[in-house]
């Protein structure tokens, strides 16, 4: 029998970057919080302590810093005619576990959103006209505007001590010359510290984007350029390019992590605690389903335990927030036959393609220096930054190069034809590794009816609960779009002179392959909107069938963003915790009426 702990104000399950912004402002609003992590405590120091830290076969190639896959994980398939099978072996997208999640783990690249894509459907249909959009294709409105987050975006960045460069601060232009983005939207302030300074590679893409008529900025970087004391007082030292971000923890505090930059201000708060080795099982409803009472875990020693609570915050990672809430019986499940459901709804990931110049021995790029958050992007083909009349696809793509730290196990181009192993691989390691650069076009990746997210019902996890299954294929759409993509930023490759360039678009057909990394950008099955048919949560977050439930995170995404998803994160929940603070407090209940 679960032992019942005392009961909370809140409870807030999983402590990443969504479940530490959370309990510093629900603390700050007087509130007891408990948070429980289903993984283990995790620290800068010991994490990320010096040299142990810079271990490429302990963290990217064993995976220390993510999910333990044998305990739960997701069932894979490309279609609904397919059975699932376990996802057993990480690869394709990385989520986190213990203290911070994801976001100890992150790189740091640290963006807003394009206001386009926070209305996607509602733009396209006033500028293409309803028959543009494909049919299958179930893009939507967020259902908040970009000014009323811009607020959000800002205070986030002043938590991050994010470094960037500027275009434009109350309608003012200041970026010009400086690294900004034009196609940028209008700020209230500036960057808490300038852009971090530009590898050769990223010096290289620049002025090869320039020379055929795009517009480079500097990427907007949450690894520190200068030394940064943040709005809770945490201090961070400034990035000394050591080229071991994504997948670590920094140890230079130059990295902005929930572990860093909110977690020393919750240490000093009496009425937060933080439960580590807590799996939640799920949240525990009364008997009309109308409201919950709690949550149920089992604890590090294996014991089953309740947590009693009036309010409850589901701030895991994208996949658990949609088990969580399909397995507690929050909103009617999706499904794909009826196009009926809110739960599982609008899975989508990132459309990404990838493409390497390898030059002579004339062009040293030093891949091994870098920082997660930095490099040198353009935008002209983002968003709906240009006609997408005439292409016949949906979506668009920032392309950047963001020179993380190419690794000595991990990061080895070769020209094509090179044998696998052997001699000739050897030479060819040498001849290329210090002479290349890659590039990446970031793609905006959109829902479709046929990707989707539900219960497993063949396989369980360790605690005999049915798996979460992922059905998901790239669509017609992608493919088009990947191409396009492709075609215009292999023109900034072209600029650079290189002796070869390797990689490209998906092919016409291809499909999802799971044993290839991509991205961790992986959203929606929970998202937000206007109507509780299609939207699983309210544009505050807050559950429509359970109020007293809300769910912050890359889950209530509609649609996936051609930008990394980190910032709209942050944003969103300082915005779903200001109305808890300001409106839900004083007067529990729905925040917005169906």
């Amino acid at each position: 029998m679960a032992n019942e702990m005392k009961k909370v104000d809140a409870v807030i399950v999983g402590f990443g970057w969504a479940g530490a912004i959370m309990a510093k402002e629900l603390t700050e609003a007087g509130l007891n919080v408990v948070a429980l992590e289903r993984g283990p405590h995790r620290d800068t120091y010991p994490d990320g302590a010096y040299p142990q830290s810079i271990d490429e076969l302990t963290y990217n190639v064993r995976k220390k810093l993510f999910q333990d896959l044998s305990k739960s994980t997701v069932t894979i398939r490309h279609d609904a005619s397919q059975t699932a099978v376990p996802y057993r072996q990480l690869a394709a997208f990385l989520p986190g576990t213990g203290t911070g999640g994801a976001g100890l783990h992150w790189s740091g690249v640290h963006f807003r959103v394009d206001p386009i894509e926070l209305r996607m459907r509602s733009h396209y249909e006033e500028r293409y006209g309803k028959h543009f959009i494909p049919e299958g294709m179930t893009i939507q409105d967020f259902g908040v505007t970009y000014d009323e987050l811009e607020p959000f975006f800002d205070k986030a960045e002043k938590v991050f001590g994010t470094s960037g460069s500027a275009w434009s601060i109350k309608g003012k232009v200041v970026g010009k010359e400086k690294g900004g983005n034009p196609f940028a939207p209008d700020r209230s302030d500036n960057f808490p510290l300038p852009a971090q300074k530009r590898t050769y590679s990223a010096q290289l893409f620049a002025q090869a984007a320039e020379s055929v008529g795009y517009h480079p900025y500097d990427l907007p970087s949450a690894n520190t350029s200068a030394p940064y004391t943040n709005t809770y007082g945490a201090q961070m030292g400034p990035c000394n390019f050591c080229g071991y971000c994504s997948g670590y923890a920094c140890y230079m505090y130059s990295k902005a992590s929930p572990n860093v930059n909110i977690l020393p201000a919750l240490r000093q708060e009496p009425k937060f605690e933080l439960r580590n080795n807590a799996y939640v099982l799920r949240v525990n409803l009364s008997d009309d389903k109308k409201r919950a009472t709690g949550v149920t875990y089992v604890d590090g020693q294996g014991r089953e335990r309740v947590q009693p609570a009036d309010l409850v915050i589901l701030s895991a990672f994208q996949f658990h927030n949609v088990h969580l809430m399909l397995l507690s019986g929050i909103g009617k499940p999706y499904n794909p036959i009826t196009n009926e459901g809110t739960v599982g709804r609008n899975f989508a990931y990132q459309n990404l393609s990838t493409l390497k110049a390898l030059f002579d021995k004339n062009t040293t790029t030093n891949p091994f220096i870098g920082a997660g958050g930095a490099g040198v992007g353009v935008d002209d083909f983002n968003a709906d930054n240009f006609d997408h009349g005439p292409l016949g696809f949906v979506g668009g793509s920032p392309f950047w190069v963001n020179q993380a730290g190419t690794k000595p196990i991990s990061g080895l181009p070769v020209p094509t034809g090179t044998p696998n192993w052997g001699s000739k691989w050897k030479a060819a390691v040498a001849d290329t590794y210090t002479h290349h650069l890659s590039m990446d076009a970031h793609g905006a990746h959109q829902s479709y009816r046929a990707n989707y997210l539900d219960l497993d019902p063949n396989y369980k996890d360790a605690y005999g609960q049915p798996l979460l299954r992922m059905t998901f294929d790239w669509q017609e759409n992608d493919i088009k779009m990947a191409q396009f993509m492709v075609g215009k930023m292999h023109k900034i490759a072209e600029a650079m002179n290189p002796k070869m360039i390797i990689g490209g678009a998906k092919k016409p057909g291809a499909h999802f392959d799971s044993t290839v990394y991509q991205t961790t950008h992986i959203s929606g099955g929970a998202i937000m909107g206007d109507d509780p048919k299609t939207s699983a949560v309210n544009r505050y977050l807050q559950s429509w069938d359970v109020p007293n439930v809300f769910v912050p995170g890359a889950s209530a995404f509609p649609q996936g963003l051609g930008y990394n998803p980190t910032g709209m994160v942050a944003a969103l929940t300082y915005w779903s915790a200001k109305a808890i603070r300001e409106h839900y407090l004083k007067n529990p209940g729905p925040l917005v009426q169906a």
